[in-house]
């Protein structure tokens, strides 16, 4: 305990006498000890995924972070998943548009859509697809098995409260499901009487096979996007890819994937008219959210965390480890949209800019008026 940090800043703070949560302190320094610019009271934008209730099911597990966990999350939520070889997520749909990202391993989606086009795909890690609200599908792990995030447009999702299939058997009229199928109510013997949600299933058969079993049916593949073969943006410092509705057409979630180098940093910026949801998947991280007036906090992440960023409030995001950071953010908007900090300054005429700042040529002459999401320290 002797070599534990103590939260004094100068002659400010004081050493903790008391009980002490050290794994917790070491996780968010700078939550602990705040910088010297953090002021005021911005409210938590941060939730560790291991903070999140697993909900342990047959085969597989599902957590959610919504407002109930971080108060802030007010029009998106997330969900991490996980599906062993073969495991099914029960066919449903949901009142929400669902956005999703492959972590790890292999997946086969299904849905159908209003024009009764059928998806059946396999995805890759760092692959997505989009159910929009209303269409019913599936998802399955493949032979490796998949874990993945999904993201809701709506704050008060709940992964819990999805309308199932086998809910749907339950709580109609054996006589109406009979006329509905034209099938003898003795069909019905075997129905489960309570959902299944996430059950073990054999691997699938080989895609092909699948489609070929449909017979003539129309697919499409308009609901996924493969961008773990799109190239990203490189910049210094990292990279960035944009998906949205211009080059994924279904989409009313548009995504920017951030892949940033060791000392790397996710310029200073805002979102003019979307909140930002993040999900870190690796590295560490630090980010300072501004808001009006005289406010600021800053926050640490580790993979498996999750951030949020309300409309219009600045922030950066900074890879303060060794390690690369990849860092997924979803905002409740078809188009991306951004404004660059440094673009600002450096489209507003020069007098007007030192006038505000009081600073000299050197640094005038350092602002950048074309697109760069991406800087690093040239220290």
């Amino acid at each position: 305990m002797e070599n534990l940090k103590q939260p004094i800043m100068g002659s400010k703070g004081a050493d903790i006498v008391g009980p002490r949560n050290p794994e917790i302190e070491l996780q968010n320094p700078d939550i602990f000890l705040p910088p010297a610019t953090d002021k005021g009271g911005i409210p938590n934008l941060k939730f560790p995924f291991a903070m999140a209730h697993n909900r342990l099911e047959d085969g597989g597990w599902a957590r959610e972070v919504t407002c109930r966990e971080m108060g802030a999350l007010k029009e998106l939520a997330i969900v991490n998943m996980r599906l062993p070889p073969g495991v099914v997520r029960e066919m449903h749909w949901h009142k929400e548009a669902e956005w999703a990202y492959v972590l790890k391993g292999k997946v086969r989606f299904y849905l159908m859509d209003d024009q009764r086009q059928t998806l059946i795909e396999d995805l890759e890690p760092g692959d997505l697809w989009f159910a929009p609200a209303g269409f019913p599908h599936a998802i399955q792990g493949l032979e490796e098995g998949t874990e993945f995030v999904l993201v809701f447009n709506d704050g008060n999702f709940s992964e819990n409260q999805t309308l199932l299939v086998t809910e749907l058997f339950a709580h109609v009229p054996l006589e109406v499901l009979a006329k509905n199928f034209g099938v003898p109510e003795a069909a019905f013997a075997n129905i489960p009487s309570h959902e299944k949600y996430i059950f073990r299933q054999p691997v699938p058969p080989p895609l092909e096979q699948v489609r070929r079993d449909l017979g003539a049916v129309s697919f499409t593949d308009k609901y996924v996007f493969r961008a773990s073969t799109t190239p990203p943006t490189a910049y210094p410092g990292g990279a960035t890819q944009v998906i949205d509705s211009r080059n994924f057409s279904v989409t009313t979630l548009a995504a920017l994937i951030i892949d940033l180098e060791p000392g790397g940093m996710r310029e200073i910026h805002w979102h003019p008219d979307a909140d930002e949801l993040q999900y870190y998947i690796s590295g560490k991280a630090r980010m300072t959210v501004f808001d009006a007036v005289d406010n600021a906090r800053t926050f640490d992440f580790v993979p498996g965390d999750v951030g949020y960023v309300p409309r219009t409030l600045a922030h950066y995001i900074e890879n303060i480890g060794d390690e690369p950071v990849r860092v997924i953010n979803v905002f409740h908007t078809g188009q991306y949209k951004d404004i660059s900090f440094n673009n600002w300054l450096a489209l507003t005429p020069a007098h007007l800019v030192k006038g505000h700042l009081e600073v000299d040529d050197q640094f005038i002459s350092h602002l950048r008026k074309t697109r760069q999401p991406v800087v690093k320290n040239n220290r």
